[in-house]
Order: C-alpha cells, then sequence, then structure tokens
C-alpha cells in the first residue's frame, strides 16, 4: 500500500500597515496636516476650542454666550455672580467616514525610485485626503449655518437654532431694493449701526453680508447704487478680480454666494436662500469659535480634542484594511444677536 507524505507549508504573516507610520496618532497628525480642500469661512471660526469630552456647557448672560471653564476634581470653581444668566450644554455632532483598502491596493506596491514602505504611506495619505476633504466640507456647511445662527445637519436637519436656544430675536433689514426710491446706502448705514450695538462692548474690523445672486442683481442694479458699482467694477475688472467677492458699500462689504450642499437624495441646499442675505462681524476677538472634541477611540479618552482623527484596521480574516476618520466639531457664534438676516424685498 502506498505511503503519502505531506509537508506542511508554512506562511508567513505580514502586516503591511504596522509600525509606528501607521499608528492613531502618526495618521491623525497626518490628517490634520494635510491641505484644507474647503474653507471660506474656516478664519471666522479659527478660535479653536478643545475639549476632552463631548457635551459642553455654555451660558448665557446679556446676549454673551461664554464656554465654562472646566476645572480639574477638587479645584478652584468658577466663581458664579448675581446677573441673570442661562445655561445650556451642547452635544458636539460626531462625523465618522471610512473607507476600505483592499489587497489588490497595495499587492507589490513600489512608487518609483521608493522602498514599498514609502509607496503604502503614500497610498495610506492619498486614501486620507480624499477622506479629509469631505470633513472639510462639512465642517464648512457647519460653519455656514454657524454664520446664521441655524446650524443644520447634511439631511437639512436642524441641529442647533441658537436664537431659540438662547430666547434671542433674529433680526431682519428690509433693502426694499424694488422701490426705485430706497436709499440703499442709508439703510447700509442703518444695518452697520445696528450690528455694532449687537456687539456689547467686544470689537469687529468691519461687516461683511453674504448674499445670493438675486439680491447680488437687484443691489447692484439700483439706481443710489449703479454708479457706486460702475466704478468698484471697473477698478477691479482692471486688476483681474472679480467685483462680486467683495463690494464695498455703505460701510458694509457685500459678497455673492452661490454656495449649495448637495445630498444624496433630494434638491440642493442653498448656503443662502433666495433674496436673502447674512450679515456678521469680521475681525472680532471672541464672536466667533470652534469647539472639537476627542474621537471615541481608546487611545484619545480625556485627551484635548483635535479637529481630525484617522485609524486604520486589519479587516475580518485579514482582507485588507479599514481606514476610519472622524471629527468632532461644533461651530458656533457667542454673541447671535450680530447675526443680521437681510431681505431684498420691502419690509412686512
Amino acid at each position: 500500500m502506498p505511503v503519502f507524505y505531506y509537508e506542511a507549508i508554512i506562511l508567513e504573516t505580514i502586516d503591511p500597515f504596522s509600525g509606528k507610520s501607521f499608528t492613531v496618532a502618526a495618521l491623525t497628525a497626518a490628517i490634520n496636516h494635510l491641505p484644507n480642500a474647503y474653507g471660506n469661512s474656516r478664519p471666522l471660526f479659527s478660535n479653536i476650542k478643545r475639549e476632552r469630552v463631548r457635551t459642553i456647557m455654555i451660558e448665557e448672560r446679556n446676549g454673551v454666550l461664554t464656554l465654562i471653564n472646566s476645572q480639574e476634581p477638587g479645584g478652584e470653581p468658577q466663581q458664579a455672580d448675581k446677573t441673570k444668566r442661562k445655561l445650556r450644554s451642547f452635544v458636539i455632532p460626531h462625523f465618522p467616514l471610512e473607507d476600505v483598502i483592499l489587497p489588490s491596493a497595495y499587492s507589490g506596491i513600489r512608487g518609483f525610485g521608493t522602498t514599498a514602505l514609502m509607496a503604502r504611506a503614500q497610498l495610506v495619505a492619498d486614501r486620507l485626503q480624499n477622506l479629509k476633504a469631505s470633513h472639510d466640507i462639512t465642517h464648512e456647511y457647519l460653519r455656514m449655518g454657524a454664520k446664521k445662527g441655524l446650524i443644520l445637519d447634511a439631511d437639512g436637519s436642524v441641529l442647533y437654532n441658537l436664537f431659540t436656544e438662547f430666547g434671542i430675536t433674529k433680526q431682519t433689514v428690509y433693502f426694499d431694493l424694488s422701490n426705485a426710491n430706497s436709499n440703499v446706502p442709508q439703510t447700509c448705514r442703518q444695518l452697520k449701526r445696528l450690528m455694532e450695538e449687537s456687539l456689547r462692548g467686544e470689537v469687529m474690523r468691519g461687516v461683511t453680508v453674504e448674499v445670493s445672486p438675486e439680491f447680488m442683481d437687484k443691489l447692484i442694479s439700483h439706481k443710489s447704487v449703479k454708479e457706486i458699482w460702475a466704478g468698484w467694477q471697473r477698478s477691479e475688472e482692471k486688476i483681474g478680480g472679480d467685483p462680486r467677492e467683495r463690494f464695498p458699500l455703505g460701510g458694509l462689504v457685500f459678497k455673492e454666494s452661490n454656495a449649495k450642499h448637495y445630498p444624496l437624495t433630494g434638491q440642493p441646499i442653498r448656503f443662502v436662500s433666495e433674496g436673502k442675505g447674512h450679515a456678521y462681524p469680521e475681525g472680532t476677538m471672541s464672536s466667533f469659535f470652534t469647539a472639537v472634541a476627542p474621537a471615541d477611540f481608546n487611545e484619545t479618552v480625556n485627551t484635548l480634542g483635535q479637529e481630525y482623527y484617522a485609524k486604520i484596521e486589519a479587516r475580518k480574516m485579514g482582507r485588507g484594511y479599514d481606514l476610519h476618520s472622524q471629527s468632532n466639531v461644533l461651530p458656533m457664534c457667542a454673541r447671535p444677536g450680530v447675526l443680521i438676516e437681510v431681505d431684498m424685498g420691502p419690509k412686512p
């Protein structure tokens, strides 16, 4: 009777994404240093408040919202005063997004003139850049909402209405642009005075008004504005600029905004509604900020939050890797009273 011999072949297991280059700390640092794909509103919210938890406590005193400082257990507490104030808690939204790196994506990979490790690092960096772009447009969408006092989720549902949260009445200035006798520069000055009063002691460098294309068209064709616009248009076009991006008038700076959010289902959501606009102060000290919380990783418990996080982990049965990214951010306006809506129509 023949005898059969079987030779056991032991396959060497190599994790191509192990090592210091692919730890949570390294990947998180990498995604935070990648270029931002979107961010017209980013400078306005550049004051980053790094939190250790996803819930922030904000108090309102005389129309001003203030973050309450955290303290170590047993530490000296913040002293209360006897002025009337309201206290609210806000949960910082959680935005996770993942990608999958299959073995075919890194099998035999080696960039020209590079080592295999460098090529794998570049592969991860490219995937992280794509993930970060989605986070960036999400953050910009949140910031656009915060500038209006109405922070929306991607599906258009309301995350926070800053006016109702603190019982503040939204102010609206009507330009009545269909009326040829309207004095538009005077209305601009009235809006700026209203803004200055709403600052309640805060400083500002100027007032920006982001308006819809319909508002801008009505504005620049108005009898009291035509000549001013013509001069500005000539000067801007001489240097190759777009006059719609910045039009100074009556102490304000008007900017046309045609930005839209395209959800997976349904109609596009405009950042600025037709015939509307939103005014806010620029160059303030503390009116705008972004609260960021840590990721829900074991490695990040009780650490100060960062804007972006990334982590890579092997899939079941070793069939590739899950590349996870997340951000936990909440742009806020500490003085919702300065967020003034403008309307191209007459006052009701």
